[in-house]
């Protein structure tokens, strides 16, 4: 198939996308009847945001550009057994409105992290926003250089040269507009996202004579693969590590995240946070499943011949835009349409993630520092340079992507490194009444070095040769008499002698959460065991999951309520009084 680029108006359709996501923080910045010029606007939007937009933040934020490429690559090289992640996605959501939820909605903070010094102290709270920072700088160049790989791939522009230029438009609306302006980017850019894979998947469908012809092609080349029920955990997907063990990695990305609960405490009720995390379960669900497909769809297109083999493309993660180039590539504006939606995508991941560590710097780390406080104006001011200079940093990281493997597994592994310590932070919190802050302080930091080290000697090992993960199989019989095929690309794949490579990196990726999870709890609960366990009941029922009220024994009356910061105290009086002197803002706006 002839190479086929973006032309003119692929590229204004394109445009057309930044530029109105440039606009949306141009207006929340300048023209909106409540400008986000206070850290209560910024961060929470004044807690007067609608379902609809917070729900398709939610989406928007979780569904990247690495979920957009990254699947269908995944279905179309291993199989369909990740396409199971989806069935643990409720239970998270249940889990979340259950456990989680209610705890933060009744302490309403501004951070996240705020409430580890209520449970424990200062020092476990800045370690868990450390923990969340190195998160985020390892998971944002990620998001930006999967966008800048596909629109290199259907341009023919240098990916180190687009990045900076989206990266600057991201990073420009989320710094005026706050997370209105993130909110409702994201809201628009859902929607580009939906409307891009869906034509496109539809298209190739139709092309390819139904969904019943590409089951079947699939079927033949041995990719539909649900239920590999292997209890071994060396293997890289089974049904238990894509339902098991990705069921801790979504709970950490979406109960104890900043971004999951900085936009639900923007909600005026926990009831409307509760219906908000269903909508996002319904939301990923759907769009996991559409880019799953999609991969089916690429791979009955591509079945006879390999484009990865004949050397058409560098990398399987390219193998969704040059789909869509060489199908749809006489479609006018279908292309520009496509790539707007995964750059959404990217975008939305982005923009959420730098407004999210801008809130957990300034709150956790910025502010406590001073001995006086902050004016409203000041602190904007140094939210927005926060914003600027990540954002730079998260462009200057995208250059080491490059030298990762698949997209899926590098975000995954890279993500265990934290998500374990983090969720066991807050799980000991939450559960445990009595583990004390030193248990916690040292649980959270094993808990990191040790993940850490799985997750990077496993990448240095891929990187030398070490591990090989087996393809599918694919086949070139109809790639023509014309075409040349690689002398590597014909070399099957040979697997990994698993007595030869340490046993901690051959463990499944979709573990590391659990694992992190696991040792924080067990060191945490061993060390306050030889310090100085506390007392249940001095530990305050709000600072608890209302599952495990009724076995805990009567609280104390010497018990005193957790307290909150100054400044959020503060902020919640002038919420307060802002109410109760305009009452025709006293309700909520629902869109």
């Amino acid at each position: 198939m002839a190479v086929v680029y973006f032309d003119w108006l692929d590229y204004v359709v394109f445009g057309g996308m930044l530029l109105l996501s440039a606009l949306i923080g141009v207006y929340f910045a300048f023209f909106a009847q409540k400008k986000q010029n206070t850290t209560s606007e910024y961060l929470m939007g004044g807690k007067t945001m609608g379902m609809f937009p917070i729900s398709m933040s939610l989406i928007a934020s979780y569904i990247s550009g690495i979920s957009l490429l990254g699947l269908p690559a995944e279905m179309y090289t291993f199989g369909t057994q990740l396409w199971t992640i989806v069935l643990s996605e409720w239970a998270v959501s249940l889990t979340i409105a259950i456990v989680y939820l209610p705890v933060f909605y009744k302490l309403q903070i501004t951070s996240t992290y705020e409430y580890l010094r209520m449970r424990f102290n200062s020092n476990v709270r800045l370690l868990g926003s450390i923990i969340f920072i190195i998160k985020m700088l390892l998971y944002i160049p990620i998001v930006i250089y999967v966008p800048a790989l596909a629109f290199s791939q259907v341009t023919g522009v240098n990916l180190h040269m687009i990045t900076p230029i989206v990266c600057l438009v991201c990073i420009f609306y989320t710094t005026l507009g706050g997370i209105k302006a993130v909110v409702w980017t994201d809201a628009l850019q859902t929607i580009m996202m939906y409307i891009g894979v869906l034509i496109v998947l539809v298209y190739g469908t139709w092309r390819l004579g139904g969904v019943g012809e590409v089951i079947r092609i699939n079927k033949e080349g041995d990719r539909l693969d649900f239920f590999n029920m292997d209890l071994d955990p060396t293997i890289r997907h089974t049904f238990w590590t894509t339902v098991f063990g990705n069921y801790f990695g979504w709970l950490s990305l979406c109960a104890v995240n900043q971004a999951t609960v900085q936009r639900c405490l923007a909600l005026s009720s926990l009831r409307r946070a509760r219906i908000t995390i269903f909508i996002m379960a319904a939301g990923i669900f759907s769009i996991v499943s559409l880019c799953c497909y999609t991969g089916l769809v690429i791979y009955a297109t591509f079945a006879k011949c390999d484009p990865l083999s004949t050397g058409a493309i560098r990398k399987n993660d390219q193998l969704l835009p040059y789909f869509v180039m060489t199908i749809t590539g006489s479609i006018p504006a279908l292309p520009g349409l496509f790539m707007s939606g995964v750059f959404s995508a990217a975008l939305s991941s982005m923009s959420t993630g730098l407004n999210s560590i801008c809130g957990v710097i300034f709150e956790d780390m910025i502010r406590p520092t001073y001995n006086k406080p902050i004016s409203e104006r000041t602190a904007s001011l140094i939210m927005k340079i926060i914003v600027a200079v990540v954002g730079a940093m998260c462009v200057s990281l995208v250059f080491l992507v490059e030298h990762m493997g698949a997209l899926i597994q590098a975000g995954k592994s890279l993500a265990g490194i934290t998500a374990g310590s983090l969720l066991g932070l807050f799980t000991m919190g939450l559960f445990i009444p009595w583990i004390n802050s030193t248990g916690a302080l040292i649980g959270g930091i094993s808990s990191t070095l040790l993940v850490g080290w799985i997750s990077i000697g496993t990448q240095a090992a891929m990187m030398r040769g070490d591990i090989i993960v087996v393809p599918k199989p694919v086949d070139v019989s109809g790639c023509g008499e014309n075409i040349t095929i690689p002398f590597m690309a014909t070399q099957p794949s040979v697997e990994f002698d698993r007595s030869g490579t340490f046993f901690l990196y051959r463990i499944s990726y979709l573990y590391y959460t659990f694992i992190g999870m696991m040792v924080c709890i067990i060191v945490g609960s061993i060390v306050t065991y030889f310090t100085e366990p506390n007392d249940p009941t001095m530990v305050h029922r709000d600072l608890l999951t209302p599952v495990i009220h009724r076995w805990l024994p009567p609280q104390s009356v010497h018990c005193r309520r957790p307290r909150l910061t100054q400044h959020t105290v503060d902020l919640q009086s002038r919420e307060l009084d802002r109410l109760t002197t305009n009452p025709a803002i006293s309700k909520p706006i629902s869109y």
